[in-house]
């Protein structure tokens, strides 16, 4: 048994043990921790996440780009949740979400299938 006050608080379900909401992109990405140097906490960190392949990602329909859309406009309107832009985004190729929507009229591609 774990004597750490912050695992028995996780053990406890007072602390989550996945800290990141359902919808994130970081679900599921584990966590780190950085040595620092002696005598200094450890600093917590996310490990990388590695975005899938386009060609990986099965694409349900595109969709055209309104007038002072935004990722997460676009996704609330195409796959029913704001939170889910990342998954728009991962399958248009783009790191930042922002080019998603920044030349209305354009066709963006929305995945299809489970995150």
């Amino acid at each position: 048994m774990s004597t750490d006050p912050i695992q028995l608080l996780i053990d406890a379900g007072a602390i989550p043990s996945e800290p990141f909401d359902p919808m994130s992109r970081y679900r599921g990405v584990p966590l780190a921790l950085f040595e620092r140097g002696a005598g200094e906490p450890p600093l917590p960190f996310v490990r990388r996440r590695f975005i899938p392949q386009r060609r990986d990602i099965s694409i349900a329909v595109e969709a055209t780009v309104a007038a002072f859309d935004r990722p997460d406009l676009l996704a609330a309107r195409a796959l029913g949740e704001p939170l889910l832009y990342w998954r728009i985004a991962d399958a248009n190729a783009v790191a930042d979400p922002f080019e998603l929507s920044d030349r209305p009229g354009e066709r963006v591609a929305i995945p299809g299938g489970a995150a």
